[in-house]
């Protein structure tokens, strides 16, 4: 590598929780190719918290978006500037972060092609959607070239098994796991499962009526633990009270992100949508059935447990995929992509599981 890799590197992704959980693995692949190499890593307002404590960062910058966004923008660039980084990665394809990254003054300014300010990068990385490949894959492909030869080795530790990717990974801190381990003590001994029943994106989302009909036929052992952020409290404690079955906890709003993860990592399977809870099952290898309605796992967003099933409807329907992102409405009115979906999809999952 360049010499000028032994200088820090600042990683950048100013996106959703999700694509802040999916960039640590840029973060693990560095720790073993580069470890000596400090890397800070830059998000926006509210998703810092998934980086604390995070053995792999060294510093975390914050770009407040909702207030004062773009002079707040500005000062962030003479923060990068005054940083001398020896690298700067752009995750993103948008201007803002193509600005921060052509502008840093680091001898290596990398990402995406599309991005508007590609022509101010030392390297440009192709990006397709589309084609199978994950997101985690077309992230890698910012810290090598692939002629160079430098790729992740096969029977390296930190690869997901069976596979060429490095895990996305979080890092509970104490604090996370003491909060998972009281919140995992109202299943009362019991076996328990998570359910993160809502979305940003209604076509996203696993409709109300649909979670309902599973946690009606959820064997009777199991605790059931609802959750998401503060946002999707009202939604699932709508969801507690329409639902006639016992030991059903409604824990939105009570955890941190990272604490839901270690809790997740813990239950005997966690349902989840195509969302960002999908991704912290993945962080901490938790087992995951992601419910998939108005997108398909072929844009690269999928679960990467090692025991992760994708549940999607059991037909054709042209409409579907109706787009890379969810929609507040299904464009056509009918959402048969997530009410045509059977509740005995779900409980083969949670049977495979059990085995398991």
């Amino acid at each position: 590598m360049p010499a000028a890799s032994a200088r820090a590197v600042l990683l950048i992704q100013t996106a959703f929780i999700g694509d802040v959980i999916l960039a640590t693995a840029l973060l693990e692949y560095l720790h073993q190719t580069q470890p000596g190499t400090p890397v800070d890593f830059l998000v926006r307002k509210g998703n810092e918290s998934l980086l604390l404590g995070h053995p792999h960062v060294r510093r975390v910058l914050v770009w407040d978006k909702k207030q004062d966004k773009y002079r707040g923008l500005w000062r962030l660039l003479q923060q990068i500037r005054q940083a001398h980084y020896g690298r700067v990665v752009t995750l993103q394809r948008f201007a803002s972060t193509g600005f921060l990254t052509a502008f840093s003054g680091a001898p290596e300014r990398v990402g995406f092609h599309k991005n508007p300010f590609a022509w101010g990068f030392t390297r440009a990385v192709p990006h397709v959607i589309g084609d199978g490949r994950h997101e985690v894959a077309r992230n890698l492909a910012l810290l090598y070239h692939e002629e160079s030869g430098m790729r992740n080795d096969e029977n390296s530790s930190f690869l997901i098994p069976g596979s060429s990717l490095t895990r996305p990974r979080l890092y509970p801190t104490d604090t996370d796991e003491s909060a998972a381990a009281l919140a995992a003590a109202r299943a009362e001994g019991r076996p328990y499962i998570c359910v993160a029943p809502t979305s940003v994106w209604f076509t996203k989302q696993f409709p109300e009526e649909q979670w309902l009909k599973l946690l009606a036929a959820l064997p009777a052992q199991y605790t059931v633990f609802l959750l998401g952020g503060p946002p999707d409290a009202a939604a699932c404690a709508q969801l507690l009270a329409r639902s006639a079955r016992p030991h059903v906890v409604n824990l939105a709003g009570q955890l941190s992100l990272v604490a839901s993860a270690a809790l997740m990592r813990g239950a005997v399977l966690n349902y989840v949508n195509d969302s960002a809870p999908m991704h912290l099952c993945s962080a901490v290898d938790a087992p995951t059935c992601a419910v998939y309605c108005s997108t398909v796992p072929a844009f690269g967003f999928g679960p990467l447990s090692s025991f992760a099933r994708v549940v999607e409807v059991p037909h054709v329907l042209e409409c579907r995929p109706c787009g890379l992102h969810g929609y507040k409405a299904c464009p056509l009115g009918h959402f048969r992509c997530a009410h045509d979906i059977q509740t005995q999809q779900l409980l083969a999952v949670l049977a495979e599981a059990e085995r398991q």
